[in-house]
């Protein structure tokens, strides 16, 4: 039998110079979701759409980095404190001998649908989505 160790942790600084830190890199998340991937991706579409043009000319990328790390942070400390309580959660379950039950907030959201789907969408998508900005994609808008 293996303890899995799980931390829910971000660095203060996710950025030095010629260094990005994405991912878990930045961020550790727990498994609570499966959503860490997707932060992962999000944070390296920000940074793919943001740092190109900077590269291309050798432009000081600092700032960049910083604001990179701006802009991901929110979407992160979010998910992060969802999957804290979870944790909690968790824990107070393991804690009592009774039969555990989801929180009525989570058993009436089940109850409709639509939400069902909104939550699904969420979930996948993040709190702050990432798309790939490519030139073809810019001049169709």
């Amino acid at each position: 039998m293996k303890l899995l160790s799980v931390q829910i942790n971000r660095l203060k600084q996710w950025h030095k110079p010629g260094l990005l830190c994405i991912g878990d890199a930045a961020h550790a998340m727990s498994p609570a979701g499966g959503v860490g991937i997707n932060l992962a991706i999000q944070d390296a579409v920000a940074a793919a759409n943001m740092l190109p043009s900077a590269l291309r000319v050798g432009s000081e990328t600092g700032p960049l980095l910083a604001a990179i790390q701006q802009r991901r942070e929110f979407p992160v400390r979010v998910i992060q404190t969802i999957q804290a309580r979870i944790h909690k959660a968790s824990l107070n379950f393991l804690g009592t001998p009774k039969k555990a039950h989801a929180p009525w907030q989570m058993r009436a959201f089940l109850h409709f649908p639509g939400l069902q789907r909104t939550l699904g969408r969420w979930l996948g998508l993040g709190v702050r989505p990432e798309h790939i900005h490519t030139p073809a994609k810019s001049a169709m808008h």
